[in-house]
């Protein structure tokens, strides 16, 4: 999509966490200690044991959490409750990111790995929760994560997004290949993780920003 084409767009398709708001407030930092805490207690690992079987299930399942249901079992709903059970103060309302929002047209939906809880619980903190249609979280994805493409043709379907007139707007950016193949255009919100960066050269990731709110009020 040229400027004028992105600046129609019917449905832009947004990630959450280290893409609305500065991955540098560390909020993920919270998440991903727990993650490691919970599967050290789970399997009575070290913590760098621990961290070292959570890496290895992001990296082959997309998510730690599809790692831990297929090896070990675990209850999905007791792994988010306890990873999600952070202090959201590092994160301020975005006034900044409200006002973009509202001038970019089309409706606006979250598209995340996490769950809705979280989900409603950083938009509310940002300031921004009413800009958005709808939540397509990991439950609705029946615990698959992205970038698994059958989730992307799910979140589609349930929330009656035209792929050709979509924009798709990810920190991770081999999250984006799968809404690139199916006709999305992408947005790569850039970041110095090595996870996020991983795939970001790719001729999927349409534009790139490392300032989504001036991003958005350029179009």
């Amino acid at each position: 999509m040229t400027g004028r084409q992105l600046a129609g767009a019917a449905t832009w398709v947004f990630d959450l966490d280290n893409t609305l708001y500065d991955a540098t407030t560390g909020l993920f930092s919270q998440i991903d200690a727990r993650m490691k805490a919970f599967i050290a207690r789970l399997l009575d690992l070290s913590e760098e044991a621990a961290f070292r079987v959570q890496k290895t299930y992001f990296r082959e399942y997309g998510a730690t959490l599809r790692g831990l249901i297929k090896h070990h079992q675990v209850d999905p709903r007791t792994f988010l409750d306890f990873v999600h059970d952070i202090d959201l103060s590092p994160i301020a309302p975005d006034p900044a990111l409200d006002a973009a929002l509202a001038r970019t047209g089309g409706r606006k939906i979250i598209f995340t790995n996490a769950d809705r809880l979280h989900a409603e619980r950083v938009l509310a903190r940002l300031g921004i929760a009413r800009h958005f249609d709808g939540i397509f979280d990991i439950e609705a994805a029946e615990y698959v994560p992205k970038p698994d493409a059958g989730i992307y043709r799910d979140m589609i379907a349930r929330h009656g997004v035209s792929a050709a007139s979509a924009v798709m707007v990810e920190d991770m950016a081999r999250n984006l290949l799968p809404a690139h193949d199916l006709g999305m255009t992408t947005l790569w919100v850039e970041t110095t993780n090595v996870w996020g960066r991983e795939g970001a050269a790719g001729a999927h990731v349409h534009h790139r920003t490392a300032a989504l709110s001036d991003w958005l009020n350029a179009l």
